[in-house]
């Protein structure tokens, strides 16, 4: 996703979950934000609240 912003894919019988998640010091990987992806493309909406997110934490 860039940036040092990563994501994860998922299948579930509800769909396919998408996890963004970013790695921080000593190696830790920290999930940002989750959700279940209906469309082709990532909704603006659900990326911006990862990107904030990994904002707080870095």
């Amino acid at each position: 996703m860039g940036g040092g912003l990563f994501e994860l894919r998922i299948k579930a019988a509800e769909g396919i979950a998408r996890v963004f998640y970013c790695t921080v010091v000593d190696r830790r990987i920290v999930i940002l934000h989750q959700f279940v992806k209906k469309t082709d493309k990532t909704p603006p909406k659900e990326l911006e609240i990862a990107r904030r997110r990994m904002k707080e934490v870095l």
